[in-house]
């Protein structure tokens, strides 16, 4: 399954294909604008039996506009940079802690 990228920061191409890379799955950027006020709309749909369910609704209103495909190499180099991270982390924690 992908992730549902929208808003302000979707629009960034750099940080589109850094959330995919995080995710390690492919990134979907929806033509939504104003996904908050699309989500209220759906959600009133389904409250009001226009859809029996918020995934039938999101099937039938949701529009994909880009899908961003992570490289295998830059997950796995993100992943070993968060590995590092992980280790690194405490001991920067405890020197600027003190």
């Amino acid at each position: 399954m992908a992730a549902r990228l929208g808003g302000g920061g979707a629009r960034s191409a750099l940080w589109r294909e850094i959330q995919a890379m995080v995710y390690g799955r492919s990134a979907e950027i929806v033509q939504a604008e104003r996904g908050a006020a699309l989500g209220a709309a759906i959600l009133a749909g389904v409250g009001g039996g226009v859809w029996p369910t918020v995934d039938t609704a999101c099937g039938d209103v949701v529009r994909i506009a880009q899908q961003v495909t992570p490289k295998p190499e830059d997950v796995s180099a993100m992943n070993d940079r968060y590995g590092v991270y992980t280790r690194v982390y405490p001991a920067l924690k405890t020197i600027f802690d003190s």
